[in-house]
């Protein structure tokens, strides 16, 4: 009997630590919790916006931190969101967690990074939790046995966490995160982040994957089921113009161009080599750069959507039928 009584009590303790931890990952705290509430607010942005035609646009931190969605909207004179996330939620959980947004009408713009393109399987670092977090334990098919191991680590945070939400309180006087900077009410953000150590060009060493290429198929039928359009872009990155990345990227651009409309400059490639245009990483840009990329985008959005019109206004009539 004491041996139950001490096995119930051990496990009494274990659940409420792991509850601890599962609330500082996923509730507050947690760099996990901070991409929840982020993402949570997107799409409550989405579903507030009521119009014939809008625009989301779906990536990772590289969409997030490289448009500024009310400038394009601006210019497009139609609501704009920015719906990006997080490139290690991965492209098999991004795509199926904003596509609850898209209605009958709305052009989504899905501008994923490499580390996107490139994966082999769809899932990255918090696929698993992000699913977990925002209530849809599973999403992506993410295999039962990642999915189980994610459960349980999510009560657990790691000692790095804890040690930076320690100083943030002490230094800030309240808990912080990469992304718990507000949002604007078109999905922006509001921080960009200072790059901190020295710049070096990226490289793509291979062109987009097998499975990245047939789940972004997959979601074109996904959002056309909605009465939705997909179009595509390439990130802008400070790159490498050696011959191995020109010649991926480019191999890259045109597998995408077979499945949707897509939006780069076809000399650069998007390859950027002045990194006075970026923030922190290779794909976030600093508002000036932020400024320049998104009146690209509208332009050549706009050139997308006219030729669209165009098409559908010029096919013929059908011929009734005697």
């Amino acid at each position: 009997m004491q041996k139950i009584l001490r096995l119930v009590s051990w496990a009494a303790i274990a659940g409420v630590a792991w509850s601890a931890g599962y609330f500082y990952n996923a509730r507050y705290g947690g760099e996990l919790s901070w991409l929840r509430i982020m993402y949570e607010q997107k799409m409550a942005i989405a579903s507030q916006v009521k119009a014939p035609h809008r625009v989301l646009i779906v990536g990772g931190s590289g969409a997030h931190y490289s448009v500024d969605a009310k400038q394009m909207q601006q210019a497009l004179g139609m609501p704009v969101l920015n719906m990006a996330t997080d490139g290690p939620v991965g492209l098999d959980v991004i795509l199926p967690a904003v596509l609850p947004a898209v209605r009958q009408g709305d052009v989504v713009l899905l501008i994923p990074e490499y580390l996107l393109l490139l994966d082999e399987d769809g899932f990255g670092d918090r696929s698993g939790q992000f699913g977990i977090a925002i209530g849809k334990p599973g999403l992506g098919n993410i295999p039962p046995k990642q999915l189980a191991q994610d459960w349980l680590m999510l009560g657990v945070p790691t000692l790095r966490a804890t040690t930076k939400s320690t100083l943030d309180v002490t230094e800030k006087g309240k808990l912080a995160g990469y992304y718990s900077d507000p949002i604007t009410t078109n999905g922006d953000p509001t921080v960009i982040k200072p790059r901190l150590g020295k710049w070096w060009q990226l490289t793509i060493d291979q062109p987009i994957s097998p499975h990245a290429m047939q789940r972004i198929q997959q979601f074109k039928q996904e959002v056309e089921a909605k009465g939705g359009t997909l179009v595509l872009g390439l990130s802008w990155i400070y790159g490498s113009t050696d011959p191995e990345t020109v010649k991926n990227v480019r191999t890259t651009a045109e597998t995408l161009e077979k499945i949707a409309p897509t939006l780069y400059d076809q000399a650069s490639l998007n390859i950027k080599t002045d990194s006075s245009l970026f923030a922190d990483t290779h794909y976030h840009l600093n508002p000036g750069g932020r400024q320049i990329r998104s009146a690209d985008l509208a332009q050549k959005l706009q050139a997308v959507l006219d030729k669209d019109t165009s098409s559908s206004t010029s096919k013929p009539s059908p011929t009734p039928t005697p």
